[in-house]
């Protein structure tokens, strides 16, 4: 399973570039999964179905499923907050690769989406510099760019690059288990 991180500030593109890289490595043959981290309360579920109704109640755990997909619920009794190790090991181990969507201090290997300030879109520091984990840029202002590198730029609208940049280093974004831990603990070994 290949793992690689998307990072960057709210309302950069992460989702749009994710979204479109999706199809690209789909049509190499390729099995995704997205890891996406929220930072708000969110639900998936509506009020008055089954499964709500079954959280309602004080399920710890609700697992929905049909012969097209499957869910799964989870109540925190308290906050608890997951790293995306945890939520790598959750995943279907039959992939071969995960995007991980936030996580931007995780130890992945990432793209840095940045964008150049314009009327709409204020000035964001970039992380490229000082985060040895980011491994490229994809951006919509290659030469705008606040500081020199050495990592591969690509250009936010060509996410077809991107595929196949990911593909010919594939090995690079390997997911390490014995690094990370355990898949079904996430108990270091």
């Amino acid at each position: 399973m290949n793992v690689v991180g998307f990072a960057g500030f709210s309302g950069s593109g992460k989702t749009t570039l994710v979204e479109q890289l999706i199809p690209g490595l789909r049509q190499r043959g390729q099995r995704v999964s997205v890891v996406k981290h929220a930072h708000h309360r969110f639900d998936i579920d509506h009020p008055g179905k089954d499964t709500w109704r079954h959280r309602e109640a004080g399920a710890f755990e609700v697992v929905v499923a049909s012969d097209e997909r499957l869910a799964l619920m989870r109540e925190f009794e308290q906050p608890t907050q997951l790293s995306v190790h945890h939520l790598l090991a959750e995943l279907y181990q039959g992939v071969d690769w995960v995007l991980v969507e936030g996580f931007k201090d995780s130890d992945l290997p990432k793209i840095e989406i940045w964008r150049a300030p314009t009327d709409t879109y204020a000035s964001r520091p970039a992380s490229y510099a000082e985060d040895d984990f980011i491994v490229a840029i994809a951006t919509d202002a290659p030469g705008r760019l606040p500081s020199a590198t050495q990592l591969p730029v690509f250009d936010l609208n060509a996410p077809d690059r991107i595929v196949d940049w990911l593909l010919s280093q594939g090995e690079r974004f390997a997911y390490d288990w014995e690094l990370h831990g355990d898949p079904l603990t996430c108990a270091p070994r």
